[in-house]
């Protein structure tokens, strides 16, 4: 018999004093699966931007696909909005890339322009509901991702 499956009369090989360490757990594997988070928030990082610029294209080209409500505390020209959109979807999009190659600076930079792509969707609510709220929920998921990634301790 091997000395790496003890019999039951002999205690495991890292309890015997041989100064192995104890076999891996599973009760801290998180820095396993933690650089995934990080690449799949780049990844969607890089969907978001692009459908954010195209939702702004749409904005521009004709103001006629979205609701318009005459009451909101927020209101704003559709054009002028629909230029937000570009430019933000472009950031978040060029922030991703950079998040994907491995920038170090770009993960908090990404947790920035995604808490301002968040607080754009909100202001962006009464005109495309639905869609600004899946975007809100994919940016909050973006930045937990980000932010419970330690990479000194992988």
């Amino acid at each position: 018999m091997s000395s790496a499956s003890p019999t039951p009369d002999q205690p495991p090989p890292w309890r015997s004093g041989t100064g192995q360490p104890p076999p891996p757990t599973s009760v801290n594997r998180f820095g396993e699966w933690a650089p995934g988070l990080v690449v799949f928030a780049g990844v969607l990082m890089l969907i978001n931007g692009f459908f954010e610029a195209f939702r702004g294209i749409m904005a521009i080209a004709d103001d006629d696909v979205f609701l318009t409500t005459p009451r909101y505390v927020f209101r704003f020209d559709l054009t002028g909005w629909g230029w937000v959109h570009v430019i933000t979807g472009a950031v978040v999009a060029l922030v991703g890339g950079f998040l994907l190659s491995g920038a170090r600076w770009a993960r908090w930079a990404a947790i920035v322009v995604v808490s301002l792509s968040a607080l754009e969707n909100f202001l962006d609510l009464p005109y495309y509901p639905f869609w600004s709220i899946i975007v809100i929920a994919a940016d909050v998921f973006i930045i937990w991702a980000l932010c419970v990634y330690r990479p000194e301790q992988t």
